[in-house]
């Protein structure tokens, strides 16, 4: 059984190599076979195979981002983190978005699944305001 402070750590990494656009860093925070329902109500889609494309859409439209993690609650191998995200785009427009993701987490401390309950339409709306 992976230990709290081991998830909290795999939470952080996982924030802060998104916020750093590092896709090789943030991938390695993954199961191989996991899958991430980003938002909820899209088809799953798995990491290793899109995410890298994921993380080149974020490069290609912000400058900048910062994620603060306002809440952390840990059950067992599952987490669900309330979060905001703040961005500069490569147009200079500040962007703040917010969600709650949760995670699952197997038992060799990789993120298994993710959930992320967030709404892209509005981020977009700020991005072309």
């Amino acid at each position: 059984m992976i230990t709290k402070e081991e998830i909290t750590h795999l939470i952080a990494n996982y924030f802060s190599n998104i916020a750093a656009m590092n896709a090789e860093d943030w991938i390695e925070n993954f199961a191989e076979d996991a899958v991430s329902y980003d938002p909820v109500g899209e088809p799953p889609t798995k990491i290793h195979e899109n995410f890298r494309a994921f993380i080149s859409q974020l490069k290609t439209v912000f400058n900048q981002l910062e994620a603060t993690t306002e809440h952390i609650f840990i059950a067992g191998n599952e987490v669900a983190v309330k979060w905001t995200m703040q961005g500069i785009s490569k147009t200079d427009k500040s962007v703040t978005f917010e969600g709650i993701t949760v995670f699952e987490i197997n038992n060799f401390g990789k993120i298994q699944t993710t959930r992320a309950y967030w709404n892209p339409a509005l981020m977009l709306a700020q991005l072309r305001s």
